[in-house]
């Protein structure tokens, strides 16, 4: 049983789509959106296996531009401010509030783990008016490494205080959710739109389309 739920920030509370206009209005497709973040987590990995570190928030510039590039686009400074601006503002997804109440109510206790630095993950977790519900903000900046990293899990498990199996990951990542299963913990996947399991190897537990339904389901399991 476990007595801790760690929720992923990034896609899983903050909602991504809120990009979509900046996309659509400098790259002239919202849908690059997707092919950016897929080449951030690309290169957060790429880097953590090399043995480098780049902060979030300075690589999701860089990635942004590296995009940018790959489709004849040249962004201004005053474009990547506004990127910058817009990512420090993501708002929450409606589910996450609800599903937040249902998991303090059943006195668990409820811990952000993000690839953001811990500063820039409070700030946004504030802004989007969900900083309230966490006991604790945890960053991969203590490790210098990117989840899926084991050393992540381990770092936010001594922190924590908690043997692995008293933690429970959820995030709409499966890469995310591979990670902390392979760390002993147990994990969630929000299977929100463009995310699913992974046919392959350790499942999650529990598996549903929105964080309600999952944080239901963790209460019942783990509350």
């Amino acid at each position: 049983m476990s007595g801790t739920v760690v929720l992923d920030v990034n896609e899983t509370l903050l909602d991504l789509d809120a990009l979509r206009p900046f996309f659509a209005r400098h790259l002239h497709d919202p849908g690059v959106l997707r092919q950016w973040f897929a080449e951030q987590i690309l290169y957060s990995g790429t880097l953590t296996l090399t043995g480098g570190y780049t902060d979030f928030a300075t690589l999701a510039v860089a990635t942004l531009r590296m995009v940018a590039q790959t489709h004849g686009v040249t962004l201004s400074e005053q474009a990547v401010d506004e990127f910058r601006s817009a990512l420090s503002r993501l708002p929450a997804h409606e589910d996450v509030v609800p599903a937040l109440s249902l998991l303090r109510d059943a006195g668990l206790r409820v811990v952000a783990l993000t690839n953001s630095a811990a500063p820039a993950a409070r700030a946004g977790l504030a802004t989007a008016g969900i900083l309230d519900f966490f006991t604790d903000v945890v960053s991969v900046d203590a490790v210098r490494r990117a989840k899926p990293a084991p050393e992540v899990y381990a770092h936010a498990a001594r922190h924590l205080g908690a043997r692995p199996r008293e933690l429970r990951l959820v995030a709409c990542h499966t890469w995310d959710v591979i990670g902390a299963l392979a760390c002993g913990w147990s994990a969630a996947l929000v299977a929100r739109p463009g995310n699913a399991p992974l046919p392959l190897g350790v499942q999650p537990d529990i598996v549903a389309p929105d964080l309600v339904e999952v944080a239901r389901q963790i209460v019942a399991a783990d509350g």
